[in-house]
Parts: structure tokens; sequence; C-alpha cells
């Protein structure tokens, strides 16, 4: 679906909308405030009735003052509704109070991201992530995540399995229609979609591949489970272009994975997952794909977390439009089978088999 044929925006609206993006990063900081101090909680307690400026200092712990202008700057958000100096919430008010996905969202930008985007400009010309500086001395921010404070990474996870975890579940059936027995997660993260399989099918086996010192945090969930006897780990560096994948299994899964790398990269990855098939190997990439989107917030929201990729994970990756990953999918020599969108809603599936 084409959102971007056309400008339909007046020339009025274009400037309004200029505007709300030059005072972006405030309002952002200000809804948070309003979330974390209770002071949106406060209002949608109120009802229809409202709530006026004095009640809210009273329910919440901060002065009167910081309560005054972060309720004046919702309202020119669109947070709050005032009439006869009584505030009730409006439906952008309950959405940035009560909807997880924006929860979420807003939790891994100011926790991760915020502080690195001052460097966007420096990680776009040099093409490494010149924000990583801001969580810490990392290449990439992979080799790191099990390093960072508790709070930071419990952010950058509740945002990483919120999507996958809507996936996962539509896309097990699918792989497990013609069970295989053994089954090799390629960037298997927390050991999430492992734990998983192992529950959907009692039969098969699962090798998770990843960084060592993300292997750390896969072993801990593994234990959790019990499943140490049916899922099993091997350390890689894809960015070692002379590191193997292990051979052996019937399938292989990649979700969410292949959007930290490069084209260069996805190829030579590719290239080695196809070594590692047999003829009869099923290889299945899960991916987020800003062109294959249900609307043009969904794409949106993926054309932006690209930026995140240049300026914190890894300088030179990004959320992909479906025809560059094809056309990586091809160049290392495999052939598409079947492509299902919508997977979990957001999620494309691509099945692929050595060509």
């Amino acid at each position: 679906m084409n959102f971007y044929s056309k400008d339909t925006k007046s020339a009025f609206d274009a400037k309004v909308e200029a505007q709300r993006i030059a005072y972006a990063p405030v309002a952002f900081q200000a809804c948070r405030v309003l979330r974390t101090e209770g002071i949106l909680e406060a209002v949608q307690k109120s009802g229809a009735a409202g709530i006026t400026l004095a009640e809210v200092v009273a329910k919440c712990s901060l002065p009167r003052y910081g309560v005054k202008v972060l309720l004046e700057a919702g309202l020119g958000i669109g947070l709050f509704c005032l009439n006869e100096n009584r505030y009730t919430l409006t439906k952008l008010g309950y959405f940035m109070l009560r909807d997880p996905m924006t929860r979420i969202n807003m939790d891994v930008v100011h926790d991760v991201f915020y502080r690195g985007f001052f460097h966007l400009d420096e990680a776009v010309r040099e093409g490494r992530p010149a924000g990583l500086k801001s969580l810490g001395d990392w290449p990439t921010l992979y080799e790191g995540l099990s390093s960072f404070p508790p709070e930071v990474r419990e952010s950058w996870l509740a945002w990483d399995h919120y999507y996958s975890d809507q996936a996962f579940p539509a896309a097990l059936p699918i792989i497990f229609a013609d069970p295989p027995k053994r089954l090799l997660d390629v960037g298997g993260n927390t050991g999430k979609f492992a734990v998983q399989c192992a529950k959907h099918n009692p039969a098969v086996h699962v090798t998770i591949a990843d960084l060592d010192k993300q292997l750390v945090l896969a072993r801990a969930n593994i234990q959790q489970h019990g499943l140490e006897g049916r899922i099993d780990f091997h350390a890689v560096n894809l960015l070692d272009e002379n590191a193997a994948l292990p051979t052996g299994h019937d399938a292989i899964w990649m979700s969410q994975f292949l959007d930290c790398f490069s084209e260069q990269q996805i190829v030579s990855i590719l290239r080695r997952a196809a070594a590692a098939m047999s003829p009869d190997s099923t290889l299945y990439i899960l991916e987020l794909l800003w062109d294959r989107q249900p609307n043009e917030t969904a794409a949106f929201c993926l054309q932006q977390t690209s930026l995140y990729f240049t300026c914190l994970a890894n300088g030179n990756s990004q959320m992909y439009h479906s025809s560059d990953l094809l056309n990586c999918i091809k160049e290392a020599g495999l052939v598409v089978i079947e492509e299902r969108d919508q997977v979990g809603l957001y999620h494309t599936l691509i099945k692929c088999r050595r060509a």
C-alpha cells in the first residue's frame, strides 16, 4: 500500500505540523511526566465532572507551579479539555495513559533512545552508532545489552518482545504444520521463541545461536522453564563472515533478526544459512517490513525505528522495505516459496528453501 503518493496537507496544516515537530521533544517529556507523576491518572479518575488545578495538586507530590505548567502543556498537546476551570481527559490523553503500545514505545524512547539521538547527525555522516556512547562503550548495542542497567534493559526487552509476542502464536502453527525435529533459532535473544517452540511441540529440539553474552540471558530463561534437555546453545558472532552456522536442522528461524544488519551482512548471513541447510530444510524469516503495514501509523513507527539502528544499535541497518530483503534472499542463493503478511498483525513471514 502506497501512503506517500500525494501531499494531502494544506499549507496551513503543514505549517501547524511543522511547529508540533519542532516542539516534539518537549511535548514528549511533558507527556511522560504527566503520566509518571500521576496527573493523567488523576484527571482520568475525575471522569466527566473533571478536576481543578488545586484538586490535582492535592493528589500528587508536585508543587502547584509544576502541576500548572504541565496541565497547560497538556492542553496544547491535546491530552485535556478545560471547561469552567475543570480538566477532563481526551481520547488522546486516555491512550497516552492506558495504551500498552504507547507506554512501551515511550519508555524505550526515553530510557534507551533519547540522549543518544543528539548524535544522529554524526551517525548518519560516519555510518556508526554515534549515539551508543550515551549508554556505554560497545561496538554495537547488542554486545552491551546484557550490561544495561536493569530499568534500561527492561524497557528495551519490553519493546522488543511486545511486537514479537503478537506474532509468535500466529507463526507457530505455520512452522509446525510439517513438524521439524530440530530447529535452529538464529539470534534467539532471551530464548523466548525457543521456549514457546518447546512447549508447542514436545518432540522438537531447539538450538539457539547468538552472541555469547546474549546467551547468558537465554540460558537463565531456559533454566527457569526447566527445558535444559531440549534447548541447547551455539555461540556465534555473525558479523564474522567466517563464522558458520551449525548443520543438521530441519528448520532455521530468524525473527526480527535480519533488520539488525546491513544488506551486505544480510546476504552473508543468509549464504551461511543456506550452507547449513539440506535440500529439505526450510528457512523462516519473520520481519517487520514498513511497506507491508496495514496502516500509515504502523509504517511511520518502523521508519522512525530505522533511525534507532542508525544512531544506537549498529550504524548500518534498518527496518527494511520488502524489496530490499527479497533481493538479499535471492542474492544469497535462496528461493522464496511463501510469503504471509499481517502475521500477528504487523509481521511478514517469508518461507525459503535453497535454490
